[in-house]
């Protein structure tokens, strides 16, 4: 149950921040692949470009393909091979 906090300070309702949605669906795609396959820091910005170079079908097909066929190791390696082999 919330606890009553009683009168806060009205800037504290200013202050609360929230999440700006993506501006294109390629860059949400790119968040999920990222999430999903725990992409490292240093590849994030590659899994955004592939996503906005290609169409959403392939990107999804080879996500698939890659929870699929791989199970074990580094999932966003394979990712990267998969879609090189799609161009």
């Amino acid at each position: 149950m919330a606890e009553d906090k009683g009168m806060e300070k009205i800037g504290n309702l200013f202050n609360l921040k929230s999440k700006k949605p993506p501006a294109y669906q390629w860059q949400d795609l790119a968040l999920r692949i990222i999430k999903e396959l725990d992409v490292p820091d240093k590849k994030r910005n590659s899994v955004f470009k592939v996503c906005k170079d290609n169409s959403r079908a392939v990107v999804i097909r080879t996500l698939n393909d890659t929870k699929e066929l791989c199970q074990t190791g580094q999932k966003w390696k394979y990712f990267f091979k998969i879609i090189s082999r799609n161009k």
